[in-house]
């Protein structure tokens, strides 16, 4: 946690030609009018920053009023296709600096879809501006910095809304409804997974970054002292100075949804585990491609979660979540369903019922409008609470997979073998962990002689102090802060 005493970027000088004070003030009041515009920026404009792009052209009376990207060569084409999509009616300015647009005092909001790394700062200096703040998932890199982007919107009162997406659906908000309030029994464990197929990234040479790249934005906050060419655009996801594997990556919405079933009082796991390992590639990627990994809340719950990205003949995805309860009985999604988490979706299994019952649900509180329509109705009113997945709501998630794949970078190898997860008495454990391992045995054909597992310890945590106690703490809270640059560091909670 000694990364957290350093003075805030708040007191650095000025760098890279932009303003690094922002003068910390309120959201204005809600847009008067169904005239007036909402004024939003997106920053990062390679893959999922096109959907931000689009979506916000689709929002009446939303102007894209700032394209950001540190690289020319991508934001130079966002540009021409924003102005070839509205036939010349947008024409967004283009920057390579976040912090230009910040400044400018008539833009509304701003939408981050940069790579992990810059989730949090971004969405603490906006707020600090003034601005509301769609950010993808995670909304954190780590623990530490999601409480201070917590903080911040709290203290400056904008609205900020995370990017999963499954928080604007309202036939899910039921379900989650329905099993906090004991329909289907006590809740036991709540299942996700992250089970779709990826390939290596091989290996890159360090080199000199490309001229179109800023190389010093881009990193920003990651102390990172070499470029390759693995980092730029979409494999930064598998170091762990910009990314975190797949765990907070695709499943950081499967994580969001497994921890919004838990009873409504439970915020953060008090133990965790994950084991696994980046099996086959043989690449440059740090983070692993097959993990399992279980997290004990206060209050007796379980969450599970699998991640699965090795191809092999057969392979099963599984982009979902499950639901066990203490009698035996449990929800899986429908095979027979046409659409994800529409009203056919979900099947329950009474105790010793193989064939399950489809569930009806009724819908559940959402604010309407889908993601994107969600978010700008919340700006308009200037009401965060309207926000389909909140900054505390984002940070609980995020902090339940950062600790999942704390516990595996703090990991030994062990066999692999059925013996790995030493799970003991816990019957529930182990038998997800073999569904796991027969596939990567039997499936995938990883031998015992060739392979290894990572198991990583088990770490305790206290959710009020956000740190960890018991066993191993030393060393895990040394991972809750990663340290950054010093032009971009996360400020003091102090310093808000």
């Amino acid at each position: 946690m000694s990364q957290f005493t350093r003075r805030s970027f708040l007191q650095t000088s000025a760098a890279a030609g932009a303003s690094l004070l922002l003068t910390g003030t309120r959201a204005s009041g809600a847009v008067d009018g169904a005239n007036d515009r909402i004024r939003i920026a997106v920053a990062g404009l390679n893959g999922r920053g096109r959907s931000h792009i689009d979506g916000w052209l689709r929002q009446p009376n939303v102007e894209i009023a700032y394209l950001i990207d540190p690289d020319r060569n991508v934001l130079e084409r966002r540009l021409k296709d924003l102005v070839a999509k509205t036939d010349g009616k947008v024409q967004a300015k283009g920057v390579k600096d976040f912090r230009e647009a910040l400044d400018d005092k008539n833009l509304d909001a701003i939408s981050i879809a940069t790579p992990n790394h810059w989730h949090s700062l971004m969405t603490i200096r906006a707020a600090q501006a003034g601005k509301h703040v769609y950010v993808e998932k995670p909304m954190s890199h780590d623990v530490a910095e999601g409480r201070v982007a917590v903080e911040a919107q709290k203290k400056y009162g904008v609205v900020v809304q995370h990017g999963t997406q499954r928080r604007s659906n309202a036939q899910l908000a039921g379900l989650v409804r329905d099993i906090q309030a004991g329909k289907f029994g006590r809740m036991k464990i709540s299942y996700g997974y992250c089970c779709k197929p990826r390939k290596g990234i091989g290996h890159e040479a360090l080199t000199s970054p490309p001229d179109h790249l800023d190389w010093n934005l881009w990193r920003g906050p990651a102390q990172i002292d070499q470029y390759h060419a693995n980092y730029v655009h979409y494999d930064w996801h598998w170091f762990w100075e910009t990314g975190n594997g797949d765990m907070n990556n695709q499943g950081t919405h499967q994580l969001d949804v497994a921890r919004w079933a838990l009873d409504d009082d439970q915020t953060h796991p008090v133990r965790v585990m994950g084991m696994g390992g980046r099996f086959l590639w043989n690449d440059q990627g740090e983070t692993p491609n097959t993990m399992f990994a279980v997290a004990e809340y206060p209050n007796g719950q379980y969450v599970y979660f699998n991640v699965r990205n090795v191809n092999y003949s057969g392979y099963k995805h599984q982009v979902l979540n499950e639901y066990y309860f203490e009698d035996g009985g449990k929800i899986l999604p429908n095979k027979g369903a046409k659409h994800r988490e529409g009203g056919d979706y979900w099947r329950y299994f009474a105790k010793g019922d193989n064939e399950g019952t489809v569930l009806t649900v009724e819908d559940g509180d959402v604010t309407p409008g889908g993601n994107w329509g969600s978010f700008i109705a919340a700006v308009r009113a200037n009401d965060p609470s309207m926000a389909n997945g909140n900054a505390l709501d984002a940070h609980n998630g995020c902090v339940l997979g950062h600790l999942m794949n704390n516990s595996y970078r703090l990991g030994s190898d062990v066999p692999f073998n059925a013996k790995a997860g030493k799970f003991g008495e816990d019957t529930d454990s182990y038998e997800h962990f073999m569904r796991l391992h027969e596939i990567m045995s039997t499936g995938v054909g990883l031998s015992e002689e060739d392979n290894q597992y990572t198991v990583g310890p088990w770490l305790t945590f206290d959710p009020k102090t956000e740190t960890h106690i018991g066993d191993h703490a030393d060393d895990a809270n040394a991972l809750l802060k990663d340290a950054n640059t010093k032009e971009f560091e996360i400020p003091l909670l102090a310093s808000l």
